[in-house]
């Protein structure tokens, strides 16, 4: 047996290993150390991390509830207004029912929160409603619930942002005609601070989301204090709501109405399902404790926010939030402690758009991983971030805000039925899996791609949490689709389909580029029996001759073109190609309409026609390459040009031949 060739000498710092020595193999793995160069990018996000590092880019439970419960948090800001307006459509009589509609809301919470703990623990991999709807329901409602949740982050990033504008505007309405700029400026803010890694826009955030509830906290405990002791008085100076001359009637279609609009206090209760790899180990359980914690203080806030709005008589309006109304009215006036909890409040809208930069791009890295989004989405960045995810998700809900001005209750209706149709298609495949699991014998167990199934004595009572919680959260949806439909549902019920048109269009051409490339049963490629070679010339030069020596080193069958718009031009290339062209035949291309590529491409057109079997024909060109960028720009890039009209003819290899000026 020969000896292996000897590798060449490595980089100092280099170090190379051989896969398979014994075999005598030429399969090499080298290990270097060089180190991604620092740039403006570095010091915009920070140093690059090394893969290794990924272990240690997990976070606690402290941080985690503020990097998934920020835009469960931040809609007890809303929930409770958009509530009020719909009831205010029946004047003030019917926003008495606020309350019973807010008590309603918290029990389908404690309905959802109990579904998701099973889910959570169930698949410690993440990824929530759409594994769950993949490895037990199926293809198609994965997708559905892929579609729907991504959809749902990006209306979260839209919707919570121009809350939190709306805030800003409250406290200074000065800055209303300028809040779609401010709001566009904040989802890029938070863009950058997601692109610095999991960890470190954790810790960003933890400090305003702390200081949010403890200001939620202060102002609901004086408050409530203030109510039992008669001193809450209304607010004083309500805005302006012009309440419609013909009142509706107080209908159950109309409480319905109400109800789905309050149930955007349950958007984000899915996100740290999503997101459990970001979890410290034990991440499921720590998970599981994050999402109690989540869960109560969302009810209690939303609840006592609802309670106090009803004590102080506010009134919905675009010029000034229920919030603004509330804090002002317990702390009596604009002073510091109302722009303390103003300022809370808008940071923590502000905010929930980072629960879904945390999880948009983890959602769609298991999509790409799949097939079923573009592969890019599954590369991590410098920062061990999924990049692509994240900055994709900015420019959408950007240009969201900008359709939409910046208007919640406009952006309102096109946001809960992804969120509660993800509810649903989770709660009912972890129904089946629990009924899967029924269906084993003891100590039997079932992987899936997902999880792994193992008998449990207690699945039909956890088939039956889930199975309701389907039931719950499906009556929702439907609710939601038939009072918002004509306030703009509908293009969320539109959308989502078409994602999943989207998806599947994806899948197949992977799937399609996947067998057509695979080397499995298809034999050794046919050998290229014969080269031909064009040569496209502008003119004869150094680089013309440098491409010239390339040509001739691939084949002897070599064609010069130069396509003639000036006939002493082409006649002054003759000449010298006499004299520089070795012998290799020059054909020139008269032109009379000055066109170059045209009848290039045409030339190349009728030697592929005449090409025999197993021949492959390449173009070489010859390419400036100057020192300075932008020298660039005052050459014609032919093989640019030229690959671009040639670049799906098969049996074609166009090659740039650089030729450096310094």
């Amino acid at each position: 047996m020969r000896d292996c060739p000897r590798p060449p000498q490595l980089e100092p710092r280099a170090t190379m290993t051989a896969l398979d020595q014994d075999s005598g193999t030429t399969v090499l793995r080298r290990k270097l150390t060089i180190q991604p160069a620092r740039n403006w990018l570095t010091w915009l996000i920070g140093r690059p991390l090394p893969t290794a590092d990924a272990p240690h880019q997990t976070i606690g439970k402290t941080i985690g509830l503020a990097v998934f419960a920020s835009d469960a948090l931040s809609s007890t800001a809303y929930a409770t207004q958009e509530i009020l307006v719909i009831l205010a459509a029946a004047g003030t009589a019917a926003l008495g029912f606020a309350l019973p509609i807010a008590l309603a809301i918290v029990g389908l919470l404690a309905i959802v929160t109990i579904s998701y703990q099973q889910t959570i623990h169930a698949y410690s991999g993440g990824g929530g409603a759409y594994i769950v709807a993949r490895d037990n329901l199926g293809e198609l409602p994965a997708q559905t619930a892929g579609a729907a949740l991504l959809t749902d982050y990006i209306l979260t990033v839209a919707v919570s942002v121009s809350s939190g504008v709306a805030q800003i505007v409250s406290a200074y309405p000065s800055l209303f005609e300028y809040r779609v700029v401010i709001a566009v400026g904040m989802v890029l803010l938070v863009m950058f601070i997601n692109l610095r890694g999991v960890r470190e826009s954790g810790r960003a955030f933890a400090l305003p989301t702390y200081f949010f509830l403890l200001m939620m906290v202060l102002t609901l405990g004086i408050g409530l204090l203030r109510a039992a002791a008669g001193s809450l008085p209304p607010v004083s100076d309500p805005p302006a709501f012009e309440f419609p001359k013909t009142l509706l009637a107080i209908t159950p279609f109309l409480i319905l109405h109400a109800f789905s609009s309050g149930t955007t206090a349950l958007t984000g209760v899915e996100a740290i399902s999503n997101g459990i790899p970001a979890f410290k180990e034990p991440r499921s359980r720590n998970a599981g404790i994050t999402l109690i914690w989540m869960s109560v203080i969302l009810g209690t806030l939303f609840f006592g926010i609802t309670f106090l709005a009803g004590e102080i008589h506010a009134l919905p309006s675009e010029s000034e939030t229920v919030i603004s109304q509330l804090v002002r009215t317990v702390f009596d006036g604009r002073g510091t402690l109302y722009l303390m909890a103003i300022g809370g409040t808008t940071i923590i809208l502000i905010m929930a758009a980072n629960t879904s930069f945390a999880d948009f791009p983890r959602l769609s890295a298991l999509v790409a991983g799949d097939g079923f989004l573009p592969r890019q989405f599954t590369y991590r960045g410098s920062r061990l971030v999924y990049s692509r995810g994240i900055v994709t998700l900015a420019l959408v809900a950007s240009l969201l805000i900008i359709i939409f001005q910046a208007r919640v209750t406009a952006l309102i209706p096109l946001y809960a039925i992804g969120v509660f149709l993800s509810f649903t298609l989770s709660q009912a495949g972890m129904a089946r899996r629990w009924w899967k699991i029924g269906r084993l014998e003891s100590g039997q167990v079932v992987k899936e791609r997902g999880s792994a199934l193992r008998y449990e004595p207690s699945w039909p009572i956890k088939m039956l949490i889930n199975g309701f919680g389907a039931v719950c959260t499906a009556v929702v949806t439907l609710v939601f689709i038939i009072t918002k439909f004509g306030e703009g549902a509908w293009v969320v019920v539109l959308s989502a389909p078409t994602l999943v048109v989207i998806f599947t269009a994806i899948h197949h051409h992977y799937r399609d580029l996947a067998k057509k490339l695979t080397v499995e049963d298809s034999g050794p490629p046919p050998p290229i029996r014969r080269h031909r070679v064009i040569l496209p010339l502008s003119g004869v030069h150094r680089g013309t001759l440098d491409a010239l020596r390339y040509a001739t080193s691939l084949s002897d069958d070599v064609t010069a073109v130069h396509v003639s718009i000036d006939p002493e031009e082409a006649e002054r290339v003759r000449l010298k190609w006499e004299t520089w062209g070795e012998g290799v035949r020059l054909v020139i291309l008269e032109s009379p309409y000055r066109l170059f590529l045209e009848p290039l491409i045409s030339y190349i057109e009728e030697v592929m026609a005449q090409r025999q079997k197993h021949e492959t024909v390449t173009i070489v060109v010859p390419q400036f390459v100057s020192r300075r960028w932008w020298h660039n720009l005052l050459h014609t890039q032919t093989a640019l040009f030229l690959r671009l009209a040639l670049m799906f003819r098969p049996g074609i290899v166009i090659t740039d031949v650089p030729y450096h000026v310094e």
